[in-house]
């Protein structure tokens, strides 16, 4: 399984991958217009080595920032991959270039030590979130549910690596539900590659010396983006045989996102994969087939089933349910063809 290793390193809480500074460009981009006079933290990184810290040092005046905070965690182990063989957690402080040369010389950065040991939860630490606008890290997957509830808790913006399975959390969904978080323009193939030291059993050919291939992985955010409010372009039609209904909720089971029937109205079951193209003014999210509440519970073989949903007795993979916000007009674009633009399809819609 692709995953194996990140699964082992979670049980271990030896998830602190670090982020390649490539992909920390390729996704922060989009938020350039979000930075400007704004106080950046990144608590969960070691800035010694941090390329979250690389990436803001260096773009510090581009981006027009306020300040840059960042917390490195005490390691009590010394096998990890961070290295941190020092006997205090610090925190650096970065104010700027002073000098114009326009890098972050060692003497322009503060260098502060914790008494103790940095993690994101201590009282230290939340004392330097609540100075922070927007916050922007990879936290530990195995405290994903932890760390964004502090985030919600403290109300602040961020932009963090997580993965996919995180959206089915109990903790998380409900803030996706509700258009609190969503997911940013994510990793290339839906896969990052993060600098570790742990041995890389990913099935993908892909592998790259001292690095871990995760697949599944997301940014998520709360901070506006474009891509949130571009309409999907849908072509499908509806047929009972092409998208069955499931045998213990009233809705339609769609495998592919790209299949969604244009011209149905009812509430659709999708991949969590959905969200990467969701618009929240396209689609309403009505809920998630991971034990609820208003799923029917059925009979197989004797015994009860309504952990998920099912089609003729089959346990399908999990599905968010959604309905459009608009009705659905009876124009489906023929396959095969060019996209309609966006606004093309409105017009289209406005004559009907």
């Amino acid at each position: 399984m692709a995953n194996k290793n990140l699964n082992q390193a979670k049980n271990a809480k030896k998830d602190e991958f670090y982020t390649q500074l490539v992909d920390i460009e390729n996704e922060l981009k989009h938020y350039k217009e979000h930075f400007k006079d704004k106080v950046v933290l990144c608590n969960c990184d070691d800035p010694r080595v941090s390329n979250f810290f690389h990436y803001f040092s260096y773009n510090f005046e581009k981006l027009g920032l306020k300040k840059l905070i960042t917390t490195c965690y005490k390691n009590q182990e010394r096998d990890l991959f961070s290295q941190n063989n020092s006997e205090r957690a610090i925190w650096l402080e970065y104010n700027g270039d002073k000098n114009n040369n326009r890098v972050p010389d060692p003497n322009e950065i503060g260098i502060n030590y914790f008494q103790g040991d940095g993690d994101f939860r201590s009282k230290e630490c939340i004392e330097l979130l609540k100075q922070a606008d927007i916050v922007v890290t990879n936290p530990p997957f195995s405290l994903f549910r932890e760390y964004v509830a502090q985030l919600i808790e403290y109300e602040k913006k961020f932009v963090i690596v997580g993965h996919q399975n995180a959206i089915t959390y109990r903790e998380i969904f409900p803030l996706i539900k509700e258009n609190r978080i969503w997911l940013g323009y994510g990793f290339k193939g839906g896969a990052g590659h993060f600098i570790s030291k742990y041995k890389d059993t990913a099935t993908a050919g892909d592998h790259r010396e001292g690095m871990i291939r995760v697949s599944g992985v997301n940014w998520f955010t709360n901070l506006e983006i474009n891509k949130r409010h571009e309409n999907l372009i849908l072509f499908k039609k509806y047929s009972p045989e092409e998208y069955p209904q499931y045998d213990n909720y009233d809705a339609i089971n769609v495998d592919k996102t790209a299949d969604i029937p244009a011209d149905y109205n009812g509430v659709i079951g999708v991949p969590i994969t959905f969200l990467d193209k969701y618009n929240p003014e396209q689609f309403e999210i009505i809920g998630i087939t991971e034990k609820a509440d208003y799923l029917r519970t059925i009979y197989i073989d004797g015994a009860e089933k309504y952990d998920r949903g099912y089609i003729n007795g089959k346990r399908m993979y999990s599905r968010i349910l959604i309905r459009r916000r608009q009705p659905a007009t009876q124009y489906v674009q023929q396959e095969g063809t060019l996209p309609l633009a966006a606004e093309e399809e409105t017009k289209y819609n406005e004559k009907q």
